[in-house]
């Protein structure tokens, strides 16, 4: 739930590019896109069994506490979506600290013994920690957690705006920050159009595959705390179909091997297969088929948004 939510649809080329925003309800967003949830199921200890839905009993000695959390400080408390969980601030053996307590919902109220602990909430992939004392004496507050998160959702087109299926298309999430080795820190892989992603406020470095060969497109996109950002990116690639054919029009001949070069003489595909599709980026390439003993190839050019096939006539020199 994304309360005071904003949508802001992003068209992308290669880099980048911003269309207007529009308002979207948050709710209405979550429940008609399908749900990324990030959070790793922890296991309960038996000594803390929950009785019910965001509640955990402790011995007799234990002080109630009440737990919130809000997407901004100027939020309310959100009722969907979060994953409570308390741990011990001291390790055990492994160097982990262990885990006390956990509720899945919206606000969390557990019974714990006076001392101190440390209490995570996640939301998808967003997250936020506080470091919680329980006194002897005295009331405890109710303890409100600030997530500073909101979502994402990612499509694509070809070219202007070509449709491309969600089958050919992926989205991995980077952080924008570069590690030592080079690298950018993953945040999530393999994600699917029109998925929200719930994340920490924040800019991402998202990486977006149309079919498996070349075509890929990479954008820094902002997140906003407590609003919606839909992005769609766009691709300069099209769809390509291969057949060797005995007259123009003809059916494909079988037991046909296949190599793709670019103009460069590099090969960036190969199949073995009478009529292969793949998904070729804008530019120039030569096809190569080899049946039997005998070898053919073609030039041909790929537009952006432009979905073709190329033949190739048996009886050429």
């Amino acid at each position: 739930m994304f309360p005071q939510a904003g949508s802001i649809r992003l068209l992308l080329g290669l880099l980048m590019g911003l269309a207007a925003a529009m308002p979207i309800h948050a709710q209405e967003a979550f429940e008609t896109f399908k749900q990324l949830n990030g959070s790793t199921k922890m296991p309960k200890l038996k000594a803390f069994s929950a009785p019910g839905l965001g509640t955990f009993t402790a011995p007799a000695q234990g002080r109630n506490v009440k737990l919130d959390a809000k997407l901004t400080n100027e939020g309310q408390p959100m009722q969907h979506g979060l994953s409570w969980r308390v741990f011990s601030p001291i390790p055990d053996v492994d160097g982990k600290l262990p885990l006390l307590a956990s509720a899945e919902g919206g606000s969390a109220a557990f019974q714990l013994a006076p001392g101190d602990y440390f209490v995570n909430v996640s939301f998808g992939r967003a997250g936020a920690t506080k470091k919680l004392n329980i006194p002897v004496e005295g009331d405890v507050a109710d303890q409100v957690l600030v997530l500073d998160a909101g979502g994402m959702s990612l499509n694509a087109i070809s070219g202007a705006d070509t449709h491309i299926p969600d089958k050919q298309l992926s989205f991995d999430i980077y952080s924008t920050d570069v590690r030592e080795d080079g690298e950018r820190g993953l945040v999530l892989a393999d994600v699917k159009p029109n998925t929200i992603v719930r994340l920490n406020a924040g800019t991402y470095h998202v990486v977006s595959e149309y079919g498996s060969i070349n075509a890929v497109v990479r954008a820094d996109i902002t997140v906003d705390a407590g609003e919606l950002t839909e992005a769609t990116m766009q691709h300069r690639a099209s769809q390509v179909g291969l057949k060797l054919v005995s007259e123009e029009g003809g059916e494909a001949i079988a037991d046909t091997a296949w190599s793709i070069l670019t103009s460069g003489g590099d090969i960036v595909a190969e199949s073995v297969s009478a009529f292969p599709v793949m998904v070729l980026s804008e530019g120039q390439y030569t096809a190569v088929a080899r049946n039997k003993d005998k070898i053919f190839q073609k030039d041909f050019e790929v537009k952006a948004g432009t979905n073709m096939d190329v033949e190739l006539m048996l009886d050429q020199s």
